[in-house]
């Protein structure tokens, strides 16, 4: 068997959607609209709504790079350098009039960063580093806490059944339906019953699990440095707006 088939034959063949790059694309301008209605128009609870679509996009290419990358300890320390980077400017843009106080009120990479730990232990079989993962999430309250375990585990424990995957996805949203409250100003009201605002996460399940050939070429970095990056623009914005 020559270099290049053997290359082909370690990667690992998956059958939920492997444009990662067009998910991520999808995911920022979700977590922007999120960010944006959440600091500048709370009033208005669509932004938050398209926002529920980034999270488990960002958690679905984390479970990907997972089954490609080539150094897993790079990965965690790529997600741990931008985590502790971000953590001032996510202060700054959500909480500027208390950012002492908030300092340890963790951004998503600290999330990704536990979920993708836990997901090694369980793809590796060392199952400590799922519970430190757990564990860490738990302890440190991390946005979205546990959602980010779950997700990765269904993610790579279905990564070739994406029917089976579909499923337990919407699954793990459905509480949603009775979970909301009137008083919510983010509940989605139909006929008098609210529904939490976590169920339009589940617009994301087709991006997810049908394929798509987009394929943009973007450098990886690129995703990594936007996230500091437009929570910065968000501060300097309220800044000059005095909000």
């Amino acid at each position: 068997m020559d270099t290049e088939a053997q290359t082909q034959a370690q990667v690992p063949r998956l059958r939920t959607n492997l444009d990662t790059s067009f998910l991520k694309l999808i995911a920022i301008l979700c977590m922007v609209a999120d960010h944006v209605g959440t600091v500048f128009f709370p009033q208005y609870p669509a932004f938050r709504w398209v926002g529920r679509l980034a999270f488990p996009i960002f958690c679905y290419c984390l479970t990907v790079g997972l089954m490609y990358t080539r150094d897993i300890r790079r990965y965690l320390g790529r997600l741990a350098i931008f985590a502790v980077i971000s953590q001032p400017f996510y202060a700054l843009a959500f909480h500027p009039e208390d950012f002492w106080g908030n300092l340890t009120n963790w951004n998503i990479f600290v999330t990704l960063f536990f979920s993708l730990l836990a997901i090694y232990g369980v793809k590796s079989r060392k199952w400590w580093w799922f519970v430190v993962g757990a564990l860490a999430i738990n302890l440190l309250n991390a946005d979205y806490a546990n959602t980010g375990i779950v997700l990765t585990l269904i993610f790579y424990l279905c990564r070739n059944k994406p029917w089976l995957g579909a499923a337990l996805y919407v699954l793990s949203y459905i509480s949603a339906l009775w979970g909301g409250s009137l008083e919510d100003p983010l509940a989605l009201v139909i006929g008098g019953h609210a529904i939490g605002f976590e169920i339009f996460a589940l617009l994301s399940t087709p991006l997810i699990f049908l394929t798509t050939h987009v394929e943009p070429k973007i450098p990886k970095w690129f995703f990594y440095a936007f996230y500091p990056g437009h929570l910065l623009i968000i501060f300097l914005v309220r800044t000059a707006l005095h909000i």
